[in-house]
């Protein structure tokens, strides 16, 4: 059986999960990939990569507790699992050994 890969999206929505460590929810890996990439992010792209993520095992959830300003709706907030920190250094391995393969040239 083949393991579970790794997209780049979902790739940059678990280092920011990792990131936030136990403050991940939604709307906060949504503003802070925005402010990094400097782009706009649909929520709902950031939601699909997270329910992925959740299926594979690399992130678990939990619910925050109810709160008025939010309606009575609870956020729902994502941690990164032993496994997904191993498909992050993994991912690291892999990009660092292909950019040092690159010979050093001159663009300039």
């Amino acid at each position: 059986m083949k393991p579970p890969s790794l997209g780049e999206f979902e790739e940059l929505v678990l280092l920011t999960v990792a990131a936030q460590h136990d403050e991940a929810y939604g709307v906060s890996i949504k503003e802070s990939l925005e402010k990094q990439l400097d782009k706009t992010i649909n929520i709902s792209a950031i939601h699909v990569a997270l329910k992925r993520m959740s299926e594979k095992g690399f992130v678990d959830a939990r619910f925050g507790g109810i709160t008025q300003d939010r309606g009575g709706r609870r956020k729902k907030f994502y941690v990164i699992t032993a496994f997904g920190k191993q498909m992050l250094d993994r991912q690291y391995e892999i990009r660092s050994s292909l950019y040092h393969r690159i010979p050093n040239i001159s663009f300039g």
